[in-house]
């Protein structure tokens, strides 16, 4: 049986909507009440895994699921080997570098080199300054990376945003962007060639519907 894997949070609503449209329906995972982690959907035509967002990918690569819905900003950081397949046009941020307003830089080049940015983004954030020729030290925090500028422990992050509120309202200001982030369909990559459990139907209802919605 085809096995979907759907990302807790943001993304999760968009994403059962999506596939309601194309005959999955895992509306379950909608409901406060609801605790189960693997359900079925109501058609009994594929099973949905509720995820942390970060492991859609892993579930995928190593074939617990066929396909799975994740932000390009995990796929960014984590490269996983998995096949992306779809830009489903919702979810829309931004990989941002960010610092305190009341800071001297105003763009990433005015930091200083050696100095530390915060983020849970390592591996990303360490690409982008390396492009830069701009040598910094990446310190890992995977809760409020806001606070690094705020406590002085970082002069800068690199950070998702999408509004912007969350920075204004601790005080700091975007000065680059990194990237643009949707979320993605992707599919484990021998099962997409075999085309296991008629994958390429449901890919081709997904893109489709996505196509329709421009």
């Amino acid at each position: 049986m085809l096995t979907v894997a759907l990302p807790k949070g943001e993304l999760l609503k968009h994403s059962i909507q999506l596939l309601q449209t194309v005959g999955l329906d895992f509306s379950a995972f909608l409901d406060s009440s609801n605790r189960q982690l693997q359900i079925t959907d109501t058609n009994g035509k594929a099973k949905g895994l509720l995820v942390r967002g970060q492991d859609v990918p892993v579930y995928v690569e190593y074939g617990q699921a066929q396909l799975g819905i994740v932000g390009y900003d995990v796929l960014r950081e984590k490269k996983p080997q998995v096949a992306q397949l779809v830009d489903l046009r919702f979810g829309y941020c931004r990989m941002s570098v960010a610092v305190k307003q009341s800071s001297p830089y105003r763009s990433p080049l005015d930091l200083p080199a050696h100095g530390r940015v915060a983020s849970k983004y390592v591996n990303c954030a360490r690409e982008y300054f390396h492009s830069l020729d701009l040598p910094v030290e990446i310190v890992p925090l995977y809760g409020s990376v806001e606070l690094g500028p705020i406590t002085g422990m970082s002069e800068a992050i690199v950070d998702i945003v999408s509004t912007g509120r969350t920075l204004r309202e601790n005080g700091l200001m975007e000065i680059a962007v990194l990237y643009e982030s949707t979320a993605r369909l992707i599919a484990h990559p021998l099962s997409y060639r075999l085309n296991t459990d008629n994958l390429s139907h449901w890919i081709a209802k997904v893109r489709e519907v996505t196509l329709a919605s421009v």
